[in-house]
């Protein structure tokens, strides 16, 4: 029903094409202060040509507000087109219940978080050579306080994208459940490539983004909404913002620990896809009784 709800004749998917170029404008948007932030600091010799030191110029809590804008921005640029283009509720991109379910949202964000939380707190046990404690008070408060704010807002711009208007809009297109799934998780991944992780991983890396783009799709698409996947995906990242940072992370921030270890990405993705995930899912069944899945994803 989570995409069948936005079958119109009005709905064609030559909308959607035309939604995503007017997002691609607000998101260019977005951009602009960040990309003038990196000149100014440019113009004052502080930093070489490499992109990725022209970003880290910028004083990390500055720079993780003008990393997270765009977001913002292109959150609106989606209310915008679902109000004006598509001519429907903003509530149809969320779910298909009467309203949205935040106990579900808050309900898989602890899941995950504590889980996140846990994994860490392991992997110092095992190896605390490999992790630097970094926390003080006069740059953790204000990560805290723009994390919990803006952080979540980046998370569910992406949800609401791709598990709810490109997962919607490739049902325009296909008229079933696991193309979209398919398509959607794939854009998600490619979504990272410029990820710094990518160059510390190398494109193996895209393994885990793909998988973790079809976990967040398969529980939406079963579930019949986005809360599971908004819960989800604001946990990873804020805990991530706030435990725990390294110099080849996306959000380098000035997290509790810092960590310094050689990563281990065949490890990564057995945990997270294999054990993790997997786990969760069955959790979430049990908890929200679903059933007849296969014939939902299919």
């Amino acid at each position: 029903m989570f995409l069948e709800q936005v079958r119109k004749p009005t709905n064609t998917f030559f909308s959607y094409l035309l939604g995503v170029f007017i997002l691609l404008l607000f998101t260019v948007i977005g951009q602009i202060p960040i990309s003038y932030a990196i000149i100014a600091y440019a113009e004052g010799g502080i930093i070489t040509s490499d992109p990725i030191a022209m970003l880290n110029a910028i004083p990390s809590n500055q720079r993780l507000v003008l990393q997270l804008l765009p977001f913002v921005i292109t959150l609106i640029g989606m209310v915008f087109i679902n109000r004006f283009l598509h001519q429907q509720p903003f509530k149809l991109l969320v779910s298909s219940r009467k309203s949205p379910d935040w106990n579900r949202v808050l309900f898989a964000f602890c899941v995950w978080g504590g889980s996140s939380a846990l994994l860490l707190g392991v992997g110092y046990l095992l190896a605390p050579d490999d992790y630097i404690f970094n926390f003080k008070w006069t740059t953790f408060l204000p990560l805290l306080l723009l994390g919990t704010l803006l952080i979540p807002i980046q998370t569910s711009t992406e949800e609401v994208l791709f598990r709810g208007y490109l997962l919607q809009g490739f049902g325009v297109l296909f008229k079933n459940r696991w193309a979209p799934l398919l398509a959607t998780s794939v854009l998600f991944g490619s979504l990272h490539f410029a990820n710094p992780e990518v160059d510390e991983f190398g494109l193996g890396i895209m393994v885990y983004y793909i998988g973790t783009g079809l976990f967040l799709g398969v529980i939406t698409i079963v579930d019949e909404g986005l809360e599971l996947a908004l819960g989800f995906h604001a946990a990873n990242n804020l805990i991530g913002a706030l435990l725990m940072s390294s110099e080849w992370t996306a959000f380098q921030t000035e997290s509790i620990f810092i960590f310094t270890g050689q990563p281990n990405l065949m490890g990564e993705i057995i945990l997270s896809l294999g054990i993790c995930y997997p786990l969760i899912f069955y959790l979430f069944k049990r908890r929200y009784q679903w059933t007849a899945i296969t014939q939902k994803l299919i």
